[in-house]
């Protein structure tokens, strides 16, 4: 793409230059092994790669703006990431490192991680969404990664729930404890433990910057069982306790 091509949909997105479009399009063009995309508040597509649409077997970019997932992928692969998309517009929470199932090429189906996350104006509204999926197709075989498994894994992103071991894992996985850790390893290069941990931190350093959520709460809500326990895996995987992030990250907050 020639990078003084305009974008005329990125007039949509406030703070997002057509120099910085065409700059992030030239960097992943450059990523096969990524999908990179832009898409404006109605999840409509602003900015791809070339790697986004080769894997849905299409020509050229032209093909793909202006349309949401739905518009150029049938069934699920359509369907699953067009909800993704509202729901992160919708609630301006991020999606990180979700595994699922994509195209990468009209029948030919790879596990990827996906990140979407939620592009802010200056008065803190969602205008819209940047993210990419990343395929683990060079490490990990298709076959290597069961359905259950990522619906396991998702089905904990989606409560957090603090009945969530390893052992839970390997049980809705249906998986030996070895596979899980194997997969997992492979994966996110953590053990199963030390992936849930980092899944529960990660959801309550991004709850944190809400400051109408006391620190209780967001303890709560990821899945810890008491206020010292938080503190404590909190503190270890950051170096600093949930109520100081919060004052880093929001300096009028409190200590709720």
């Amino acid at each position: 793409m020639n990078p003084r091509t305009k974008h005329p949909d990125t007039a949509k997105l406030p703070h997002v230059s057509q120099v910085d479009v065409a700059l992030l399009e030239r960097l992943f063009d450059r990523s096969p092994d990524v999908a990179f995309f832009v898409k404006d508040a109605a999840g409509r597509y602003v900015a791809v790669n070339e790697s986004l649409v080769a894997r849905h077997g299409l020509k050229s970019k032209s093909q793909v703006i202006g349309k949401c997932p739905r518009n150029i992928c049938p069934g699920d692969f359509g369907r699953i990431p067009t909800e993704q998309d509202e729901k992160v517009l919708r609630t301006g929470r991020p999606l990180v490192d979700h595994i699922e199932m994509q195209w990468h090429r009209p029948h030919d189906p790879v596990w990827c991680l996906t990140t979407k996350l939620p592009m802010l104006d200056s008065n803190g509204a969602v205008v819209g969404l940047i993210g990419f999926s990343r395929d683990v197709r060079a490490s990990v075989e298709q076959h290597e990664i069961p359905k259950d498994f990522a619906r396991a894994l998702e089905e904990f992103e989606q409560s957090l729930s603090s009945e969530v071991t390893p052992a839970w894992l390997a049980r809705r996985a249906k998986l030996s404890s070895q596979r899980l850790a194997r997969l997992t390893k492979r994966l996110f290069g953590l053990t199963p433990s030390q992936f849930i941990t980092k899944s529960r931190i990660a959801a309550a350093s991004r709850m944190l910057r809400d400051p109408d959520q006391s620190v209780s709460e967001i303890a709560h809500a990821c899945g810890f069982y008491d206020h010292s326990a938080f503190t404590r895996a909190f503190r270890s995987a950051t170096g600093t306790t949930p109520s100081e992030f919060r004052t880093q990250q929001i300096p009028s907050a409190g200590t709720r």
